[in-house]
Protein backbone atom coordinates (compact mmCIF):
# COMPACT_ATOMS: atom_id res chain seq x y z
CA UNK A 1 0.00 0.00 0.00
CA UNK A 2 2.83 2.41 0.78
CA UNK A 3 4.08 2.17 -2.82
CA UNK A 4 0.71 2.99 -4.37
CA UNK A 5 1.06 6.25 -6.30
CA UNK A 6 -1.90 8.60 -6.03
CA UNK A 7 -2.21 11.67 -8.26
CA UNK A 8 -4.58 14.38 -7.02
CA UNK A 9 -5.70 17.12 -9.40
CA UNK A 10 -6.41 20.34 -7.52
CA UNK A 11 -5.24 21.77 -4.18
CA UNK A 12 -8.45 23.34 -2.97
CA UNK A 13 -10.29 22.13 0.12
CA UNK A 14 -11.06 18.80 -1.55
CA UNK A 15 -7.52 18.18 -2.82
CA UNK A 16 -5.72 19.17 0.37
CA UNK A 17 -8.15 17.14 2.51
CA UNK A 18 -7.74 14.10 0.27
CA UNK A 19 -3.94 14.30 0.35
CA UNK A 20 -3.84 14.73 4.14
CA UNK A 21 -6.39 11.96 4.77
CA UNK A 22 -4.44 9.54 2.59
CA UNK A 23 -1.19 10.43 4.32
CA UNK A 24 -2.79 9.87 7.71
CA UNK A 25 -3.95 6.47 6.43
CA UNK A 26 -0.36 5.48 5.59
CA UNK A 27 0.03 6.35 1.91
CA UNK A 28 3.47 7.72 1.10
CA UNK A 29 3.43 8.56 -2.64
CA UNK A 30 0.91 11.37 -3.06
CA UNK A 31 1.34 13.97 -5.82
CA UNK A 32 -0.93 17.03 -5.83
CA UNK A 33 -1.08 19.24 -8.92
CA UNK A 34 -2.51 22.77 -8.70
CA UNK A 35 -2.86 25.27 -11.55
CA UNK A 36 -2.58 28.32 -9.24
CA UNK A 37 0.82 29.61 -8.19
CA UNK A 38 -0.13 29.39 -4.50
CA UNK A 39 -3.15 28.65 -2.34
CA UNK A 40 -4.61 32.06 -3.02
CA UNK A 41 -7.69 31.66 -0.79
CA UNK A 42 -9.49 34.96 -0.45
CA UNK A 43 -11.25 36.13 2.65
CA UNK A 44 -14.71 34.64 2.57
CA UNK A 45 -16.19 33.06 5.68
CA UNK A 46 -17.00 29.39 5.92
CA UNK A 47 -19.28 27.40 8.18
CA UNK A 48 -17.76 24.30 9.75
CA UNK A 49 -20.44 21.94 11.04
CA UNK A 50 -19.71 18.98 13.34
CA UNK A 51 -19.52 16.52 10.43
CA UNK A 52 -16.61 18.55 9.05
CA UNK A 53 -15.02 19.27 12.44
CA UNK A 54 -14.99 15.54 13.27
CA UNK A 55 -12.85 14.83 10.19
CA UNK A 56 -10.60 17.85 10.70
CA UNK A 57 -9.94 16.59 14.21
CA UNK A 58 -8.98 13.17 12.81
CA UNK A 59 -6.65 14.92 10.35
CA UNK A 60 -4.93 16.71 13.23
CA UNK A 61 -5.79 20.28 12.17
CA UNK A 62 -8.90 21.10 14.22
CA UNK A 63 -6.80 22.37 17.13
CA UNK A 64 -5.31 25.02 14.84
CA UNK A 65 -8.68 26.13 13.46
CA UNK A 66 -11.05 26.15 16.44
CA UNK A 67 -9.39 28.81 18.68
CA UNK A 68 -10.17 31.74 16.38
CA UNK A 69 -13.45 30.34 15.03
CA UNK A 70 -16.75 31.58 16.46
CA UNK A 71 -19.03 28.99 18.06
CA UNK A 72 -22.46 29.46 16.51
CA UNK A 73 -24.93 28.96 19.33
CA UNK A 74 -28.08 30.25 17.61
CA UNK A 75 -29.51 31.45 14.34
CA UNK A 76 -32.06 34.16 13.74
CA UNK A 77 -34.21 34.20 10.61
CA UNK A 78 -35.74 37.59 9.86
CA UNK A 79 -37.93 39.27 7.29
CA UNK A 80 -35.61 41.33 5.14
CA UNK A 81 -37.99 44.24 4.67
CA UNK A 82 -38.80 44.79 8.36
CA UNK A 83 -36.09 42.98 10.36
CA UNK A 84 -38.96 41.19 12.17
CA UNK A 85 -37.80 37.85 13.54
CA UNK A 86 -39.53 34.87 11.94
CA UNK A 87 -37.67 32.24 13.95
CA UNK A 88 -34.93 31.98 16.55
CA UNK A 89 -33.26 28.56 16.67
CA UNK A 90 -31.11 27.54 19.62
CA UNK A 91 -27.98 25.65 18.54
CA UNK A 92 -26.31 25.46 21.96
CA UNK A 93 -27.06 21.71 22.07
CA UNK A 94 -24.94 20.93 19.01
CA UNK A 95 -21.54 20.43 20.67
CA UNK A 96 -22.89 18.07 23.35
CA UNK A 97 -25.07 16.08 20.94
CA UNK A 98 -22.58 15.62 18.11
CA UNK A 99 -19.26 15.85 19.92
CA UNK A 100 -18.14 18.95 18.02
CA UNK A 101 -19.52 22.49 17.67
CA UNK A 102 -20.92 24.28 14.67
CA UNK A 103 -18.46 27.12 14.12
CA UNK A 104 -17.80 29.80 11.55
CA UNK A 105 -14.35 30.84 10.49
CA UNK A 106 -12.17 32.27 7.79
CA UNK A 107 -11.76 30.18 4.64
CA UNK A 108 -8.07 31.02 4.57
CA UNK A 109 -7.69 29.65 8.10
CA UNK A 110 -9.13 26.28 7.07
CA UNK A 111 -7.07 26.11 3.88
CA UNK A 112 -3.93 27.19 5.70
CA UNK A 113 -4.35 24.53 8.39
CA UNK A 114 -4.89 21.80 5.78
CA UNK A 115 -1.84 22.97 3.83
CA UNK A 116 0.31 23.09 6.97
CA UNK A 117 -0.87 19.57 7.79
CA UNK A 118 0.12 18.37 4.33
CA UNK A 119 3.59 19.91 4.61
CA UNK A 120 4.27 17.79 7.70
CA UNK A 121 4.06 14.62 5.58
CA UNK A 122 7.07 14.00 3.32
CA UNK A 123 4.95 11.63 1.25
CA UNK A 124 2.86 14.56 -0.05
CA UNK A 125 4.38 16.56 -2.89
CA UNK A 126 2.41 19.64 -4.02
CA UNK A 127 3.20 21.05 -7.47
CA UNK A 128 1.88 24.60 -7.94
CA UNK A 129 1.61 26.42 -11.29
CA UNK A 130 0.88 23.11 -12.97
CA UNK A 131 -1.95 21.91 -15.18
CA UNK A 132 -2.87 18.26 -15.66
CA UNK A 133 -4.69 16.41 -18.41
CA UNK A 134 -5.84 12.82 -18.04
CA UNK A 135 -4.58 10.92 -21.09
CA UNK A 136 -5.88 7.48 -20.15
CA UNK A 137 -8.15 6.24 -17.35
CA UNK A 138 -6.60 2.84 -16.70
CA UNK A 139 -5.57 0.16 -15.91
CA UNK A 140 -2.68 2.44 -14.90
CA UNK A 141 -3.90 5.96 -15.61
CA UNK A 142 -1.60 8.26 -17.52
CA UNK A 143 -1.60 12.04 -17.03
CA UNK A 144 0.13 14.86 -18.87
CA UNK A 145 1.71 17.33 -16.46
CA UNK A 146 2.42 20.84 -17.75
CA UNK A 147 4.43 23.12 -15.41
CA UNK A 148 4.01 26.82 -16.17
CA UNK A 149 7.78 27.28 -16.39
CA UNK A 150 8.99 23.89 -17.57
CA UNK A 151 8.60 21.18 -20.14
CA UNK A 152 5.49 18.98 -20.17
CA UNK A 153 5.95 15.38 -19.09
CA UNK A 154 3.82 12.28 -18.65
CA UNK A 155 3.22 10.34 -15.44
CA UNK A 156 1.83 6.84 -15.09
CA UNK A 157 0.12 6.37 -11.76
CA UNK A 158 -2.10 3.92 -9.85
CA UNK A 159 -5.01 6.20 -8.96
CA UNK A 160 -6.14 9.62 -10.15
CA UNK A 161 -8.41 11.63 -7.85
CA UNK A 162 -9.89 14.70 -9.55
CA UNK A 163 -10.53 17.52 -7.09
CA UNK A 164 -10.60 20.17 -9.80
CA UNK A 165 -13.89 21.80 -8.87
CA UNK A 166 -17.05 22.67 -10.74
CA UNK A 167 -15.01 23.53 -13.85
CA UNK A 168 -13.46 20.05 -13.74
CA UNK A 169 -11.85 19.12 -17.06
CA UNK A 170 -11.47 15.57 -15.73
CA UNK A 171 -15.25 15.28 -15.31
CA UNK A 172 -15.80 16.56 -18.83
CA UNK A 173 -13.40 14.01 -20.30
CA UNK A 174 -14.70 11.14 -18.13
CA UNK A 175 -18.28 11.76 -19.27
CA UNK A 176 -17.14 12.17 -22.87
CA UNK A 177 -15.36 8.82 -22.81
CA UNK A 178 -18.50 7.21 -21.38
CA UNK A 179 -20.72 8.89 -23.97
CA UNK A 180 -22.71 10.76 -21.31
CA UNK A 181 -24.15 14.18 -22.06
CA UNK A 182 -24.10 16.37 -18.97
CA UNK A 183 -23.01 19.91 -18.34
CA UNK A 184 -22.82 22.62 -15.72
CA UNK A 185 -26.16 24.33 -15.19
CA UNK A 186 -26.85 27.93 -14.27
CA UNK A 187 -28.81 28.22 -11.04
CA UNK A 188 -30.15 31.64 -11.93
CA UNK A 189 -28.59 32.93 -8.71
CA UNK A 190 -25.51 34.95 -7.86
CA UNK A 191 -23.90 35.97 -4.59
CA UNK A 192 -22.12 38.97 -3.14
CA UNK A 193 -19.48 37.99 -0.58
CA UNK A 194 -18.38 40.75 1.74
CA UNK A 195 -16.26 41.15 4.85
CA UNK A 196 -16.56 44.12 7.20
CA UNK A 197 -14.01 44.88 9.90
CA UNK A 198 -14.89 45.64 13.52
CA UNK A 199 -13.57 49.18 13.17
CA UNK A 200 -15.98 49.74 10.27
CA UNK A 201 -18.92 49.20 12.61
CA UNK A 202 -17.61 50.82 15.79
CA UNK A 203 -20.07 53.73 15.65
CA UNK A 204 -23.14 51.62 14.90
CA UNK A 205 -24.32 49.94 18.16
CA UNK A 206 -27.01 47.88 16.41
CA UNK A 207 -24.57 46.30 13.97
CA UNK A 208 -21.90 45.88 16.66
CA UNK A 209 -24.42 43.94 18.75
CA UNK A 210 -24.90 41.55 15.83
CA UNK A 211 -21.15 41.21 15.47
CA UNK A 212 -20.72 40.46 19.18
CA UNK A 213 -23.38 37.75 19.21
CA UNK A 214 -22.77 34.00 18.81
CA UNK A 215 -25.51 33.88 16.21
CA UNK A 216 -25.89 33.79 12.46
CA UNK A 217 -28.60 36.04 11.06
CA UNK A 218 -30.47 35.40 7.82
CA UNK A 219 -32.68 38.08 6.29
CA UNK A 220 -35.03 36.73 3.61
CA UNK A 221 -37.04 38.34 0.84
CA UNK A 222 -38.45 37.53 -2.56
CA UNK A 223 -35.76 35.75 -4.63
CA UNK A 224 -33.08 37.05 -2.25
CA UNK A 225 -31.52 36.59 1.14
CA UNK A 226 -28.53 37.72 3.20
CA UNK A 227 -26.72 35.65 5.82
CA UNK A 228 -24.15 37.20 8.14
CA UNK A 229 -22.01 36.14 11.08
CA UNK A 230 -18.81 37.02 12.94
CA UNK A 231 -15.52 35.22 12.44
CA UNK A 232 -11.81 35.52 13.27
CA UNK A 233 -12.40 36.02 17.00
CA UNK A 234 -15.24 38.44 16.14
CA UNK A 235 -12.89 40.88 14.44
CA UNK A 236 -14.52 40.35 11.05
CA UNK A 237 -18.17 40.21 9.97
CA UNK A 238 -18.88 37.95 7.02
CA UNK A 239 -21.83 38.73 4.74
CA UNK A 240 -23.02 36.45 1.95
CA UNK A 241 -26.03 37.13 -0.24
CA UNK A 242 -28.14 35.35 -2.78
CA UNK A 243 -29.96 37.22 -5.51
CA UNK A 244 -31.09 36.73 -9.13
CA UNK A 245 -28.23 36.44 -11.57
CA UNK A 246 -28.38 39.57 -13.71
CA UNK A 247 -24.79 40.63 -14.38
CA UNK A 248 -23.54 37.26 -15.57
CA UNK A 249 -26.68 36.60 -17.62
CA UNK A 250 -26.28 39.92 -19.43
CA UNK A 251 -22.60 39.32 -20.11
CA UNK A 252 -22.10 35.55 -20.55
CA UNK A 253 -18.58 34.54 -19.70
CA UNK A 254 -16.53 31.54 -18.70
CA UNK A 255 -15.67 33.29 -15.45
CA UNK A 256 -17.68 32.64 -12.29
CA UNK A 257 -16.70 35.91 -10.58
CA UNK A 258 -16.89 39.55 -11.50
CA UNK A 259 -16.18 42.91 -9.94
CA UNK A 260 -19.49 44.05 -8.52
CA UNK A 261 -21.01 47.50 -8.28
CA UNK A 262 -21.80 48.85 -4.82
CA UNK A 263 -24.58 50.97 -6.32
CA UNK A 264 -26.11 47.91 -7.97
CA UNK A 265 -25.79 45.86 -4.76
CA UNK A 266 -27.63 48.52 -2.76
CA UNK A 267 -30.30 48.62 -5.44
CA UNK A 268 -30.80 44.84 -5.29
CA UNK A 269 -31.56 45.07 -1.55
CA UNK A 270 -33.18 48.52 -1.59
CA UNK A 271 -36.44 47.21 -0.10
CA UNK A 272 -34.67 45.59 2.85
CA UNK A 273 -34.75 47.30 6.24
CA UNK A 274 -32.67 50.42 7.13
CA UNK A 275 -30.18 48.36 9.17
CA UNK A 276 -29.35 46.29 6.09
CA UNK A 277 -28.93 49.49 4.07
CA UNK A 278 -26.43 50.79 6.65
CA UNK A 279 -24.61 47.46 6.77
CA UNK A 280 -24.19 47.26 3.00
CA UNK A 281 -23.23 50.91 2.79
CA UNK A 282 -20.17 50.15 4.95
CA UNK A 283 -18.76 48.06 2.10
CA UNK A 284 -15.86 50.02 0.58
CA UNK A 285 -16.30 51.05 -3.04
CA UNK A 286 -14.28 48.72 -5.25
CA UNK A 287 -14.47 45.79 -2.83
CA UNK A 288 -17.75 44.31 -4.08
CA UNK A 289 -17.29 40.91 -5.71
CA UNK A 290 -20.10 38.84 -7.18
CA UNK A 291 -20.02 35.08 -7.63
CA UNK A 292 -22.12 33.14 -10.11
CA UNK A 293 -23.78 30.09 -8.54
CA UNK A 294 -23.66 27.07 -10.81
CA UNK A 295 -24.66 23.48 -10.22
CA UNK A 296 -24.58 20.20 -12.13
CA UNK A 297 -27.23 17.59 -12.70
CA UNK A 298 -26.48 14.38 -10.72
CA UNK A 299 -23.89 12.33 -12.58
CA UNK A 300 -24.54 8.71 -13.53
CA UNK A 301 -21.09 7.80 -12.20
CA UNK A 302 -18.07 9.38 -10.53
CA UNK A 303 -15.68 6.56 -11.45
CA UNK A 304 -14.06 5.26 -14.61
CA UNK A 305 -11.37 2.59 -14.30
CA UNK A 306 -8.84 3.96 -11.78
CA UNK A 307 -9.99 7.59 -11.89
CA UNK A 308 -12.59 9.18 -9.61
CA UNK A 309 -14.10 12.58 -8.90
CA UNK A 310 -14.37 14.36 -5.54
CA UNK A 311 -16.26 17.39 -4.19
CA UNK A 312 -17.50 20.07 -6.59
CA UNK A 313 -16.15 18.05 -9.51
CA UNK A 314 -19.04 15.61 -9.00
CA UNK A 315 -21.64 17.18 -6.69
CA UNK A 316 -21.51 21.01 -6.70
CA UNK A 317 -24.22 22.50 -4.53
CA UNK A 318 -25.94 25.76 -3.73
CA UNK A 319 -24.78 27.19 -0.39
CA UNK A 320 -28.13 27.11 1.42
CA UNK A 321 -27.12 24.19 3.70
CA UNK A 322 -23.50 25.36 4.09
CA UNK A 323 -22.30 21.86 3.17
CA UNK A 324 -20.23 22.32 0.01
CA UNK A 325 -16.78 22.09 1.59
CA UNK A 326 -17.99 19.66 4.26
CA UNK A 327 -19.18 17.14 1.69
CA UNK A 328 -15.89 17.39 -0.21
CA UNK A 329 -14.02 16.72 3.03
CA UNK A 330 -16.32 13.77 3.76
CA UNK A 331 -15.46 12.43 0.27
CA UNK A 332 -11.76 12.72 1.10
CA UNK A 333 -12.17 10.93 4.42
CA UNK A 334 -14.15 8.06 2.91
CA UNK A 335 -11.62 7.62 0.11
CA UNK A 336 -8.83 7.34 2.65
CA UNK A 337 -10.73 4.61 4.52
CA UNK A 338 -11.68 2.48 1.54
CA UNK A 339 -8.31 2.72 -0.21
CA UNK A 340 -6.56 1.72 3.03
CA UNK A 341 -8.84 -1.33 3.33
CA UNK A 342 -8.11 -2.74 -0.14
CA UNK A 343 -7.11 -6.42 -0.04
CA UNK A 344 -4.50 -5.78 -2.75
CA UNK A 345 -3.36 -3.07 -5.15
CA UNK A 346 -4.33 -4.57 -8.50
CA UNK A 347 -6.09 -2.28 -11.00
CA UNK A 348 -9.25 -4.40 -10.67
CA UNK A 349 -9.28 -3.98 -6.89
CA UNK A 350 -8.63 -0.25 -7.16
CA UNK A 351 -11.60 0.14 -9.52
CA UNK A 352 -13.90 -1.85 -7.25
CA UNK A 353 -12.74 0.19 -4.26
CA UNK A 354 -13.47 3.47 -6.02
CA UNK A 355 -16.93 2.14 -6.87
CA UNK A 356 -17.47 1.35 -3.17
CA UNK A 357 -16.51 4.96 -2.41
CA UNK A 358 -19.22 6.09 -4.83
CA UNK A 359 -21.76 3.72 -3.26
CA UNK A 360 -21.01 5.14 0.16
CA UNK A 361 -21.21 8.77 -0.91
CA UNK A 362 -23.45 9.39 -3.91
CA UNK A 363 -26.92 9.01 -2.37
CA UNK A 364 -26.00 11.26 0.56
CA UNK A 365 -24.54 14.03 -1.59
CA UNK A 366 -27.38 13.89 -4.14
CA UNK A 367 -29.88 14.21 -1.28
CA UNK A 368 -28.11 17.22 0.27
CA UNK A 369 -27.69 18.97 -3.09
CA UNK A 370 -31.42 18.63 -3.76
CA UNK A 371 -32.31 19.70 -0.22
CA UNK A 372 -30.15 22.84 -0.49
CA UNK A 373 -31.87 23.83 -3.71
CA UNK A 374 -35.34 23.22 -2.25
CA UNK A 375 -34.51 25.21 0.89
CA UNK A 376 -33.40 28.15 -1.24
CA UNK A 377 -36.66 28.10 -3.17
CA UNK A 378 -38.70 28.23 0.06
CA UNK A 379 -36.65 31.06 1.52
CA UNK A 380 -37.05 33.14 -1.63
CA UNK A 381 -40.84 32.93 -1.97
CA UNK A 382 -42.72 36.07 -2.96
CA UNK A 383 -46.20 37.13 -1.95
CA UNK A 384 -48.80 34.38 -2.10
CA UNK A 385 -50.21 31.28 -0.44
CA UNK A 386 -46.91 29.37 -0.41
CA UNK A 387 -45.15 32.15 1.46
CA UNK A 388 -48.05 32.46 3.91
CA UNK A 389 -47.80 28.74 4.64
CA UNK A 390 -44.03 29.00 5.10
CA UNK A 391 -44.41 31.87 7.54
CA UNK A 392 -47.04 29.92 9.48
CA UNK A 393 -44.45 27.17 9.93
CA UNK A 394 -41.95 29.71 11.21
CA UNK A 395 -44.57 31.06 13.64
CA UNK A 396 -45.50 27.56 14.86
CA UNK A 397 -41.82 26.84 15.54
CA UNK A 398 -41.40 30.12 17.43
CA UNK A 399 -44.37 29.25 19.63
CA UNK A 400 -43.45 25.64 20.41
CA UNK A 401 -39.67 25.66 19.80
CA UNK A 402 -39.98 22.37 17.97
CA UNK A 403 -41.19 21.07 14.64
CA UNK A 404 -40.17 21.71 11.04
CA UNK A 405 -38.16 24.80 10.14
CA UNK A 406 -38.59 25.99 6.53
CA UNK A 407 -34.92 27.03 6.50
CA UNK A 408 -33.52 23.50 6.29
CA UNK A 409 -30.06 24.63 7.39
CA UNK A 410 -31.57 25.28 10.84
CA UNK A 411 -33.95 22.30 10.97
CA UNK A 412 -33.12 19.83 13.77
CA UNK A 413 -33.93 16.75 11.69
CA UNK A 414 -31.73 17.93 8.84
CA UNK A 415 -28.99 18.78 11.32
CA UNK A 416 -29.24 15.24 12.66
CA UNK A 417 -28.93 13.76 9.17
CA UNK A 418 -25.89 15.91 8.44
CA UNK A 419 -24.06 16.00 11.76
CA UNK A 420 -25.04 12.63 13.16
CA UNK A 421 -23.37 10.83 10.26
CA UNK A 422 -19.81 9.62 10.92
CA UNK A 423 -18.74 8.95 7.33
CA UNK A 424 -15.45 7.27 8.26
CA UNK A 425 -17.07 4.86 10.70
CA UNK A 426 -19.78 4.14 8.13
CA UNK A 427 -17.12 3.32 5.53
CA UNK A 428 -15.21 1.04 7.87
CA UNK A 429 -18.35 -0.90 8.75
CA UNK A 430 -19.66 -1.28 5.19
CA UNK A 431 -16.57 -1.61 3.01
CA UNK A 432 -16.05 -5.37 3.13
CA UNK A 433 -19.65 -6.26 2.39
CA UNK A 434 -20.01 -3.69 -0.39
CA UNK A 435 -16.73 -4.76 -1.96
CA UNK A 436 -17.95 -8.39 -2.11
CA UNK A 437 -21.08 -7.35 -4.02
CA UNK A 438 -19.08 -5.97 -6.96
CA UNK A 439 -18.01 -8.09 -9.87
Amino acid sequence: MENLHVAIIGAGMAGLSTALALAKAGFKRISVYEVASDLGFVGAGIQMAPNMARILDHLGVWGDIEPEAVDMRATSIRQGSTNAELAHIDLSYVRERYGFPHVVGHRASLAGALYAGCKKHPGIQIHFSTTVEVLSFGPRPKIKVVPRSGKPYEVETDVVIACDGIKSSTRVKLLEVLGVEASVEDSGQASYRIILRREDLQHDPELLALMDSDSATRWIGEKRHIIAYSMSSKQLYNISTSQPDVNFAEAPSATYTTKGSKKQMLKVFSDFCPMIQRMLDFVPEGEVCEWKMRVHAPLPTWVHHQVTLVGDACHPTLPHLAQGAAQAIEDAAVLSVVLSMMPDCSPETINKTLRVYQMLRKERTDTLVALAAASGRRLHLGEGAAREERDKQFAAFMEKQRGEVPDKWADADVQKMINGHDCMQDAREKFTQLFKTLA
